[in-house]
C-alpha cells in the first residue's frame, strides 16, 4: 500500500517498504443509504472471479432486485458474464470514481492499512478483516452516502 503524508519542507518521511508481489483482491458492494456492505475475497481480478462474486451476492440477496453501479473495468463488461436475474448493472461514465459509492470506502481502508508492515498475506488479511469489522454501517453510510447519490436513490424508490 502507498499513501501520501505531510511533513516539514525538506523532510522525507521514512518507513519500511516490502516489495513482495503476492496479492489478493477484495470485491465489495455497499448500500450508500443504510451502509450495508458485502465483501468477498478472490485471488484474481478477472471475469471468472467477478462472476462468482455476482453469483454469491445474488444468492445472498435473492429476494431483492439489486442495482450495482460499477466502473468500466474489462472484467465488469466481459461477454462471458451471465448476470443473475436479480442484478441490474449500471456502468458509470469513464474516469468518474466520484460517482461510485464504494470508492470512498476503498480510500478509507487503504488509509487504515497504508503504514502497516505485514510479513505475509495472511497477516494482511487479518488486519483487513479487523478494519472491515470495525467500520459500522453508519460509518459506511457517512463515507459512501454522498447527498447527490442518496437523493437520486431515494427519489428513484419513492
Amino acid at each position: 500500500m502507498t499513501c501520501r503524508i505531510i511533513t516539514l519542507k525538506g523532510v522525507k518521511p521514512q518507513g519500511q517498504v516490502s516489495w513482495q508481489r503476492k496479492s489478493f483482491y477484495l470485491y465489495g458492494l455497499v448500500e450508500p443509504v443504510t451502509g450495508e456492505s458485502f465483501y468477498w475475497e478472490f485471488s484474481r481480478l478477472d471475469a471468472q472471479c467477478f462472476q462468482k462474486f455476482l453469483d454469491v451476492f445474488s444468492t445472498t440477496y435473492s429476494n431483492e432486485l439489486n442495482l450495482i453501479q460499477m466502473d468500466n473495468g474489462s472484467f465488469h463488461k466481459s461477454l462471458s458474464l451471465k448476470w443473475p436475474d436479480n442484478i441490474i448493472p449500471i456502468f458509470q461514465p469513464p474516469h468518474s470514481p466520484e460517482l461510485n459509492p464504494i470508492e470512498r470506502l476503498w480510500e478509507y481502508i487503504k488509509a487504515q492499512l497504508s503504514w502497516e508492515q505485514c510479513t505475509s498475506l495472511d497477516e494482511l488479511r487479518q488486519k483487513l478483516k479487523q478494519v472491515l469489522e470495525s467500520i459500522s454501517p453508519d460509518a459506511i453510510a457517512s463515507l459512501c452516502g454522498w447527498d447527490y447519490i442518496t437523493s437520486a436513490l431515494l427519489s428513484a424508490t419513492s
